[in-house]
């Protein structure tokens, strides 16, 4: 398989307000989110990131998105840098992560015109993709509907056909199913092998040890900020359930602790 995304050595420190030092019950000043990360994903896969709350899964891949810099090390995703060539990145690249808030009196049909129109996507182009997405996702019945008065998971539908106006080949997906009903969530994780079939990169972050084993072909599992294993799941595993291997990797990693 052809390597499209190439991580390496990245790192990020976030600085601690003393309100979040309250919160963390911690005198340090500073938090290592990522540190010294590197993998790499093929074209054609889905990767997973798979890790505990914290362990640095949502900023890798807001590194990844060049929505945030990195302290050190860079990231390539199909030749270009996340560093020295975002837009390029960013052209290039369709991002959705649960924290996406859709402006609540905009209609799913204005912000799909909208977003399209800031990739000057051709108006024929646009009609089609709208059209053959919206059906897909039941999205044509509430097309004209505020944001405001969407369901949960019709909101999430939404935020993720916006993210993929572009029909990007590289995808990133940040706790896809999180806070979605069971019907939602299967439509979602459905939606993301098709993408595969057609060939296209998706990296996602879950905690969600059904959803690694159900989608990904490989995985990268994070704790602390370091990636500890990266490889598919029969070679990590070794015989035994992801949900197990973890807590085995998890406890050996924290010096047995629970």
């Amino acid at each position: 398989m052809n390597e499209i995304l190439r991580v390496e050595g990245l790192s990020k420190t976030f600085r601690l307000s003393r309100k979040q030092q309250q919160i963390e019950r911690t005198d340090r000043k500073e938090i290592v989110a990522v540190d010294n990360l590197s993998f790499t994903a093929n074209k054609g896969e889905i990767f997973g990131l798979l890790g505990p709350n914290g362990a640095g899964k949502t900023t890798t891949l807001r590194m990844l998105a060049t929505l945030i810099a990195p302290d050190k090390g860079d990231a390539f995703i199909d030749g270009c840098s996340i560093v020295s060539q975002p837009e390029q990145v960013r052209a290039k690249i369709g991002f959705l992560t649960s924290e996406l808030k859709l402006e609540d009196f905009f209609t799913p049909n204005y912000l799909f015109d909208f977003f399209s129109q800031l990739y000057g996507i051709a108006p024929e182009v646009i009609a089609q993709r709208k059209a053959k997405l919206f059906e897909r996702f039941g999205i044509d019945r509430f097309a004209e509907v505020k944001v405001a008065n969407l369901s949960t998971g019709m909101k999430q539908k939404t935020s993720l056909v916006v993210s993929l106006v572009h029909d990007p080949e590289f995808v990133i997906f940040d706790e896809p199913t999180n806070g979605l009903d069971v019907l939602t969530a299967r439509t979602v994780t459905d939606y993301l092998q098709e993408l595969r079939e057609q060939g296209k990169t998706i990296i996602l972050s879950t905690h969600i040890f059904s959803l690694v084993e159900r989608l990904c072909d490989r995985v990268g599992i994070i704790i602390d900020g370091q990636m500890t294993h990266c490889d598919t799941l029969e070679n990590i595993c070794g015989g035994q359930s992801l949900e197990d291997r973890f807590f085995d990797i998890y406890k050996a990693k924290k010096g047995g602790l629970e």
